[in-house]
């Protein structure tokens, strides 16, 4: 099992950024990053938000059913 530093580390290494002027620049970062990355990558990327909407959801449901204000 590796510990929180090293996955920090695994992580800082993956990350990706830019800096746009504007938002057409980043538009176009946006769809040359995702075109570089492969089809497995954007699959995952689509399964994680999947997920995450799930999960959000579900959060969503619970506080609405305990009576919750957001």
């Amino acid at each position: 099992m590796s510990t929180i530093e090293e996955r920090s580390e695994e992580r800082r290494r993956r990350m990706v950024a830019n800096s746009a002027h504007g938002p057409e620049e980043a538009e176009a970062w946006d769809l040359e990053f995702w075109q570089a990355v492969g089809p497995e990558a954007r699959l995952a990327a689509l399964v994680a938000i999947h997920e995450d909407v799930a999960r959000a959801e579900t959060a969503r449901a619970r506080a609405d059913e305990s009576g919750d204000e957001r």
